[in-house]
């Protein structure tokens, strides 16, 4: 067990291997784009008027895994650490106040998870340090039921964080008649503000309450939070509006000036938008919820520095879980700050213009605070040096992803769309197992029609390459479609004795219900348990060996059997998953250390399995994508989308996986001209090697004043390239830039430079005049050779054309054409000239002016 300390012990952790993971994907959750460096300590040049506001997103798992997974192995939780660590540096944060924001436990039910989470706040009960929290969805009996159908008195929210708790705080003024709302009303800077803590599911009657509290209010700025309002779009980085944003948007958040930020949790990541209220002025609306990370979050808080003086407000993503475990148990996942564009940002606030509409005399306070958010990175790095950050880049195109040997299958849906029917084949691109789709009439489900299964391309996974998924439609316990593998195909007798990995991408669909959805699968080994030596259980001994799929409180779990299957079952099961949110799922077994370690978007989960190496199956028997497999046959199909899914026959890292991005920094340039090509050059080759499939492009480098053309070409199945360019050879230097590319993914260009000698010149004059003749304009033309040798010269006007051959050295030809006209307009004459220059011939074309007369 690991020692409790007062304080996070100083020390300077090892840099642990780069796990380049997926990284938060379904949230953005672990962006980081580096190990943040350390912060030096502030100064006291910029003091300013400034308060730490901070605010705990979900903590249900810290609560949940407490008593059975963090005790055990740390002595203590990440909640209790977050309370801890805001308790210990109050006074020099200058935190004021802390705002939750719900799903305080994951279990509604459960007497250990509030007594975990009441041990976190009485840290900051003890310490005088004021806080709001309200119930998520986690934490009411009945999250379907608005918040006044619910029974107030039996609820445990009341029982453990309601009104006679809350009353005990210096900030606390009143709840709603539910107990389940409450507002504070807390002072910063000299002067106040109001945290307005709404419940899950705020009836019509709660934004009555809370319309009368601002009512009450009508000079205090008021910060408004709430479980669930913004939500994060599938490409992890995106605002969307859901129903509850919009609802509390229209009845209580743009009709009231005060409210000037919104704080929410529920969704899975972190992201921000801005809107304008009905009086014009702008509401800063930010979900963060870390759940969904490693260790059920890793601890991360918010610190946000509102600098009065300076008009600003900041946040820093922080986590004073990492600073305090053990150097021994500290992973690539583990990063005290997240610098994520939606983890680390300043937000302009004119704070005493935003709020001069109904508090007219809001004013800064006294300037003698130096930088918080330097103050609270340099106490998190002070003797840290954290491991490698986690991090990705969304997909260039298709082609976007990483190999690895060893992989089995590969099943991709791009090329496809539409209603998946006998004919079409979802490819396997690394093998010979093609999926294909019975006819449903033979598959015993009830009302199953083709067109319940259809592949999408407008709705995918942002770090999938894949770019298209299978949705699953209509589905249910007795309703399903899915693919299969055929009969032969090679991957159904698999040995994956010696480890394994699955990959997949997944969603639910949005009206997915636990009644009807319940314990469906999405991706199935098929089988029989009984009959391969399984001893009987009470639960799953017909059902298939291995199978990924969803619990009824939508959860994640993979259940597999050991190679030996008299071991058993062995499950690993992930928090709860959003419905219409995709998800990366890796499934790694490693029979070394004979653990199964499940990640749900990069983060591994906190309850894997132990004791399980390989993988026992039934011969024969085929994979199959959307539903579960139980009394040999197929039942409980996967209501929503799946996407690329991929099977390895070991055990891989995060940066083997298909959220990370091939390797174009491997560009060769084996051929390129370099030096000083001959005057006569019309053409150049380069040539090399790179990522099959690739695209290499050519162009002239920034600043460079080639006139060469771009061009580009493809890196060929076996590896190479090769580009030849004549578009644009002239003379002068050629600096030139080759990148390697997948779509809209680059790799940084190599450079390459050359240069064209200059042609020989002909030395000649060239004169031009008029005269006048019987009232009609002559044009004469006079060219001189200056060479040392003989040249033709031709001489070509508007009023005709005349060449002489073997003009001698020093001798000229000589033209005087009747323009017929009175008066001679403005105009040029075509002087070309050849000769034989240093053993060459060189042709010179040039143009002579002349005036109107």
């Amino acid at each position: 067990m690991a020692t409790t300390t007062s304080r996070p012990m100083r020390r300077v952790a090892h840099r642990c291997l780069a796990a380049t993971a997926t990284a938060g994907l379904a949230a953005g959750l672990l962006t980081a784009v580096a190990a943040p460096a350390a912060t030096a300590a502030p100064t006291t040049d910029d003091l300013a008027s400034r308060f730490t506001l901070a605010v705990l997103p979900d903590t249900q798992f810290y609560s949940r895994y407490s008593s059975d997974q963090f005790f055990p192995r740390y002595g203590t939780d990440p909640f209790a650490e977050q309370t801890k660590w805001i308790a210990e540096h109050a006074d020099e944060l200058n935190i004021p106040f802390t705002a939750h924001l719900g799903d305080i436990v994951d279990r509604a039910g459960t007497q250990r998870e509030w007594e975990a989470a009441d041990r976190a706040m009485k840290t900051l009960d003890d310490a005088d340090l004021p806080y709001s929290i309200l119930p998520g969805n986690h934490d009411v009996r009945d999250s379907g039921k608005w918040d006044n159908e619910l029974d107030a008195a039996n609820e445990p929210f009341n029982r453990w964080f309601g009104a006679t708790r809350a009353a005990l705080q210096s900030t606390y003024e009143g709840s709603d008649p539910t107990g389940l709302s409450q507002y504070h009303i807390f002072e910063a800077e000299g002067q106040q503000f109001m945290s307005l803590a709404l419940s899950w599911r705020p009836s019509d009657q709660t934004l009555a309450w809370a319309q009368s509290v601002i009512d009450a209010h009508p000079t205090v700025p008021v910060i408004l939070t709430n479980h669930a309002l913004l939500n994060v779009a599938a490409d992890q980085t995106s605002p969307l509006e859901t129903g509850d944003s919009e609802r509390m948007w229209e009845k209580l958040i743009k009709s009231n000036d005060q409210i000037f930020m919104t704080l929410n949790g529920h969704f899975h990541g972190a992201t921000r938008q801005v809107k304008t209220n009905d009086f014009g002025h702008p509401v800063h609306q930010i979900l963060m919820d870390y759940q969904m990370a490693y260790e059920g979050g890793n601890g991360y808080l918010g610190l946000f520095e509102f600098d009065l003086t300076n008009d600003t407000i900041s946040l820093e993503t922080a986590s004073p879980w990492v600073t305090f475990k053990p150097q021994e148990t500290l992973t690539s996942y583990d990063q005290p700050l997240l610098d994520g564009v939606h983890q680390r940002y300043t937000l302009d606030m004119d704070f005493s213009e935003r709020f001069a509409g109904f508090a007219p005399t809001f004013t800064a306070g006294t300037p003698d605070e130096p930088s918080l958010s330097a103050a609270a990175r340099g106490i998190l790095l002070d003797g840290f040096e954290g491991p490698d950050a986690i991090t990705t880049e969304l997909p260039g195109n298709e082609l976007d992803f990483v190999e690895v040997d060893g992989t089995l299958a590969h099943w991709r849906f791009n090329g496809n769309e539409g209603v998946v029917d006998a004919d079409t084949v979802i490819e396997d691109v690394a093998g010979d197992n093609d999926l294909t789709r019975p006819d449903p009439a033979t598959t015993n489900s009830v009302g199953t029609t083709w067109e319940d299964l259809t592949v999408e391309n407008t709705d995918v996974h942002g770090f999938s390459s894949d770019g298209a998924a299978a949705c699953f439609d209509n589905s249910s316990g007795s309703r399903y479609s899915y693919l299969t593998t055929a009969a032969d195909a090679a991957i159904n007798d698999a040995d994956l004795s010696n480890g394994y990995t699955i990959e997949t991408f997944v969603k639910m669909d949005a009206d997915w219900t636990a009644a009807s959805n319940q314990w469906s699968k999405f991706l199935t080994r098929t089988g029989n348990r009984s009959q391969i030596g399984v001893p009987r259980t009470q639960w799953d001994w017909t059902a298939s060996p291995s199978a990924l799929g969803i619990s009824n409180l939508r959860e994640f779990q993979w259940t597999s059997l050991d190679k030996n299957a008299a071991l058993g079952d062995r499950t690993n099961w992930s928090g709860e998953i959003m419905v219409d949110n995709w998800s990366h799922v890796a499934v790694v077994n490693d029979p070394t250390s004979r653990t199964t370690t499940m990640y749900v978007d990069g983060a591994p989960v906190l309850r894997n399995a132990t004791n399980v190496g390989g993988m026992a199956w039934h011969e024969g028997y085929s994979w199959i994508l959307g539903s579960d497999w139980v009394d040999n046959a197929a039942r409980n199909g996967w209501h929503g989308c799946v996407g690329e899914t991929r099977i390895i026959d070991h055990a891989t890292t995060p940066d083997q996986w298909l959220t990370q991005r091939a390797d174009l920094t491997a560009l060769t340039i084996d051929q390129a001209p370099e030096g000083t090509l001959a005057a006569d050059t019309s053409s150049v080759r380069f040539a090399g090697t790179g990522f099959p499939g690739a695209e290499v492009r050519l162009a002239p480098a920034a600043g460079s004043s080639s006139e060469i053309a771009p061009a580009q070409t493809v890196v060929l199945a076996d590896g190479t390239w090769e580009l030849e360019v004549s578009d644009g050879i002239a003379a002068g230097q050629h600096d030139l830039e080759i990148a390697q590319a997948l779509g809209s993914r680059s790799a940084e260009p190599r450079q390459v430079s050359f240069a064209v000698e200059a042609a020989p010149a002909l030395d000649v004059t060239a004169t031009t005049g008029t005269r006048t003749l019987a009232g009609k304009k002559y044009l004469s033309v006079v060219v001189t050779n200056n060479e040392s040798v003989n040249v033709d010269i031709t001489i070509q006007t508007a009023y005709g054309t005349k060449t002489f051959t073997a003009v001698k050295p020093g001798a000229s030809a000589n033209v005087s054409l009747n323009s017929r006209l009175a008066a001679l307009p403005a105009g040029e004459a075509t002087v070309t000239v050849t000769g034989v220059v240093g053993g060459a011939p060189v042709t010179l074309t040039r143009t002579v002016a002349y005036a109107a007369s």
